[in-house]
């Protein structure tokens, strides 16, 4: 345990500045991340990515001892500071007390994501990182092997991102394709059949289908949708049928429905 007393410290300039996006985007490039909270902590332990470094409020030092041991083992410094001074460090008053610095890793390959799995999650067009970590938690609840993000999909690993899956993201193979359709096609060829998701009336209902062996879910931001091209190259598209009276489903709800549905029973 190493005791920082002052914001000013530059052992603590991994967590510089947490609520100024355009800074962290800058910072973190793609060379680290950040974890919030115990659950994720602990999910970025199991995940294998080297830890840079742990920052506690004191409050928090306790709970963590056991994590603390590990860590300390393989060398990596535990710094605990005051409330005020993490605040002033952060930007923000950290409720939780618990940060962790990891090293990013390259992204995957598609072909290497998705070998070996059967379930797929495949994101077009989403920005919003509260989104994409509700749906990274509900596709490693329900099974869901990989996750394949278009070129405009926020930073899966953002600490927003991270937070809000619980750490989950941390262990799904994700890779970067150039193209939704691009990455429909190579899905194909890898013998998966996808499913466009959309509310249009005369989609296929997601209660009446049969499940594929192997299956990617497709999903589109909420407002636009997915892109005409994405649609036409899915092998369905496929809505979840919801009261009329209801413009519509949150993604990362839809994306849970949809994920539980493929869900094979018994």
């Amino acid at each position: 345990m190493i005791t920082i007393t002052e914001a000013a410290d530059a052992r603590l300039d991994d967590y510089r500045k947490l609520n100024d996006q355009a800074f962290r985007r800058r910072y973190e490039a793609d060379a680290c991340f950040i974890a919030e909270g115990f659950v994720a902590v602990d999910r970025l332990l199991e995940s294998g990515h080297r830890v840079r470094s742990v920052l506690l409020a004191p409050s928090r030092v306790d709970r963590f001892a056991e994590r603390s041991a590990e860590l300390s083992a393989h060398g990596v410094p535990i710094f605990v500071a005051e409330r005020p001074v993490i605040a002033d460090v952060v930007g923000f008053d950290l409720h939780r007390g618990v940060l962790a610095c990891a090293d990013r890793r390259p992204s995957a390959s598609l072909d290497a994501a998705i070998g070996g799995v059967d379930r797929a999650a495949v994101l077009e067009g989403l920005n919003d990182a509260e989104n994409v970590g509700a749906i990274a938690r509900a596709a490693r609840a329900f099974g869901m092997g990989a996750l394949v993000l278009d070129p405009t999909c926020t930073d899966p690993y953002s600490r927003r991102t991270v937070r809000v899956s619980m750490g989950e993201v941390l262990l799904l193979p994700t890779a970067r394709a150039p193209s939704t359709p691009g990455a429909i096609h190579a899905l194909r060829a890898a013998g998966f059949e996808t499913w466009a998701m959309t509310p249009d009336a005369d989609a296929d209902d997601l209660w009446s289908l049969a499940v594929p062996d192997r299956i990617a879910v497709v999903l589109g931001a909420e407002g636009p949708g997915l892109r005409p091209a994405t649609l036409a190259a899915a092998d369905r598209r496929v809505r979840i049928p919801i009261a009329p009276e209801v413009d519509s489903l949150n993604v990362g709800h839809a994306a849970a429905i949809t994920f539980a549905a493929l869900t094979p029973r018994g």
